[in-house]
């Protein structure tokens, strides 16, 4: 499978009879979306490190091929910025390890804040983390965006994630073996907890669907996640994306 589209997160009550049924138990949730789609994004692992048996709950709910791509503790991209954080680090990875086969990609997402002047901490961090996993960078500062912080990505085989958002240029850049693509929208349009869409993105979505189809028949494996401020639902833009996608492959 070459194609892995679902979005940011999942424990979402307000989905309750607009795509999970309206009566199934919360605990139930994972179970059902993995029905529907075959990745999500993991995005509690940004604010707090994942349980031990949280992460074997969600391997056990899932089939085989599912895939999940989880975000680095902020303790890590915010607070310490890649700055003697080897012990969180190794402590993230470590409970990771209970995935096994269905770890997708790891995110390190960055604050403005993260400039030029962290580039060389970044070479430095991503070196040494374990080759057998694949990393993805997103940035929000866009004086990274130049040859030299590609480099640096390309070196380590680590993705630059392509994100749709009105506060960020769309970037093409390929610096690894796989895409990387977010789907964010703007939360100043978009509340994200009315269990329905808001904003038409069709349009877009098929822009989307365009340009990453090709890179699918042509063999590149493709990840992409959608926020719930994208239209407002995102079940339905991830199934969107899918089906124009899927149509004559």
């Amino acid at each position: 499978m070459l194609l892995h589209v679902g979005t940011m997160g999942w424990s979402y009550g307000f989905w309750k009879g607009n795509f999970y049924p309206e009566t199934i138990a919360t605990r139930e949730f994972l179970v059902y979306y993995a029905k529907q789609f075959g990745s999500v994004e993991v995005e509690s692992t940004f604010y707090r490190f994942p349980r031990s048996q949280s992460v074997a709950n969600w391997k056990m709910q899932t089939p085989d091929d599912f895939l999940f791509s989880l975000k680095f503790p902020q303790i890590i991209t915010h607070v310490k910025m890649l700055k003697n954080c080897e012990e969180e680090t190794e402590l993230f990875l470590g409970r990771l390890e209970l995935l096994k086969g269905k770890l997708g990609a790891l995110l390190l997402q960055f604050p403005y804040t993260f400039g030029t002047k962290h580039v060389p901490l970044l070479s430095d961090f991503l070196s040494n983390l374990p080759s057998s996993n694949r990393y993805v960078v997103e940035v929000r500062n866009i004086m990274l965006l130049n040859s030299d912080f590609y480099s640096v990505l390309r070196d380590n085989n680590v993705a630059l994630a392509w994100v749709d958002s009105p506060f960020m240029p769309q970037i093409r850049e390929v610096t690894s073996d796989f895409i990387y693509v977010r789907f964010l929208g703007d939360r100043k349009r978009v509340r994200g907890t009315l269990g329905r869409i808001e904003v038409d993105r069709k349009a877009h979505i098929n822009e989307w669907a365009k340009k990453l189809k090709p890179l699918v028949e042509e063999g590149t494996e493709v990840l992409g996640y959608f926020n719930k401020y994208y239209s407002g639902h995102s079940p339905s833009d991830a199934k969107e994306l899918l089906a124009i996608i899927s149509t004559d492959m």
